[in-house]
């Protein structure tokens, strides 16, 4: 079976999305859909990196919680400044030093800081283990490599045990 599905939640992440977006009704829709989600993942097999096991996928669960608040907690702060006094915003790209060494929940640590509004991961140095990230309004740098280190990175590194 791994053989014909490599990525099962891929497989049905692609059949998902492709009866959603054509409103699949009819039985040629449906299964050019289960073709597609059969082979998308096979063709892009070389391309997936081998992911860490999900290890504590409760605390993954309360993890998401806390970043779906997070986003929305920053989007009202950033509507804020941005509708505010511009001259009162800090910008800085701040250097977050990581104590991940997995380069799968490295990119995926970029990918949450990023999707948070006011900040975009911009880079992640596997040579000294950095990640270059650009605040939009950030007057205590130091502060801000402490939040993503406590809100983002620890619970990473808890849930994959990494």
């Amino acid at each position: 079976m791994r053989h014909l599905l490599p990525r099962p939640w891929l497989s049905l992440t692609v059949f998902v999305l492709w009866v959603l977006i054509t409103n699949a009704a009819s039985l040629g829709l449906l299964l050019l859909g289960g073709l597609l989600a059969i082979v998308v993942p096979r063709w892009t097999q070389a391309f997936w990196s081998n992911p860490p096991r999900l290890v504590r996928p409760w605390q993954a669960l309360r993890f998401l919680g806390v970043f779906a608040l997070d986003i929305v907690t920053a989007n009202w702060r950033v509507a804020r400044q941005v509708i505010g006094p511009l001259h009162r915003l800090s910008p800085a790209f701040v250097e977050v030093p990581l104590d991940l060494r997995d380069p799968f929940i490295a990119t995926l640590l970029g990918s949450i800081v990023s999707l948070t509004p006011g900040t975009v991961a911009i880079d992640v140095d596997r040579q000294r283990w950095v990640m270059l990230v650009h605040a939009l309004d950030a007057p205590d740098p130091q502060a801000l490599i402490t939040e993503i280190k406590l809100r983002y990175e620890m619970p990473l590194r808890e849930i994959f045990a990494c």
